[in-house]
């Protein structure tokens, strides 16, 4: 898995979404936001989550979606349950993913975050490729943006906390992180 000079993933789908614009330009890509969405709530699979971020979400198609049709948001990239990896927005643009946030008193995270949704919910369990991908993506990532570190990985709900759960406690952190050392470990040989 690579980066190209577009800021695209080498794998995957490319979707362009329109809910993205430029960074500011005295901000370093410096943390990775890790998101948890499945549309409708609880269910997976088709192209609700993607319709969603590409601003063309039908609203009949589901009660909840009366709810969100309208809203202007999108990451930069979606692992599906199978692992499938969708893009959204370069890596080097901002993505509209994270709302009112804060990490480590600096505001505005969408400035200076990579977000990545994962698809699942908070209280059930994320698949073992989900894992695995989001473990490669992250060590790419750390390599090409190196004001990322380790530390400076979380969650949603950690960067809008009382307003947002995701990832939510179903999410593995301890074997994310083993996985990630494991992926870095062979990337470094």
């Amino acid at each position: 898995m690579k980066i190209n000079k577009q800021g695209l993933l080498d794998v995957g789908e490319y979707l362009e979404s329109p809910n993205a614009d430029e960074r500011p330009l005295d901000v370093n890509i410096s943390l990775i936001v890790v998101h948890g969405i499945s549309l409708p709530p609880g269910e997976y699979g088709g192209n609700w989550i993607s319709d969603l971020f590409l601003n063309q979400l039908d609203s009949d198609a589901d009660p909840y979606f009366e709810e969100i049709s309208e809203l202007k948001v999108s990451s930069h990239v979606l692992i599906r349950r199978g692992g499938e990896i969708v893009q959204y927005v370069p890596f080097a643009k901002r993505a509209w993913h994270a709302g009112e946030s804060c990490f480590q008193g600096q505001h505005s995270c969408n400035d200076f975050s990579i977000g990545i949704e994962l698809e699942g919910v908070d209280d059930q369990e994320y698949e073992p490729v989900q894992y695995e991908q989001l473990s490669k993506l992250t060590t790419v990532l750390l390599k090409e943006y190196p004001a990322i570190t380790e530390d400076r990985i979380t969650g949603h709900e950690n960067i809008a906390p009382g307003r947002k759960t995701d990832p939510g406690e179903a999410f593995d952190w301890g074997l994310f992180r083993k996985l990630l050392a494991s992926y870095q470990k062979v990337d470094n040989t």
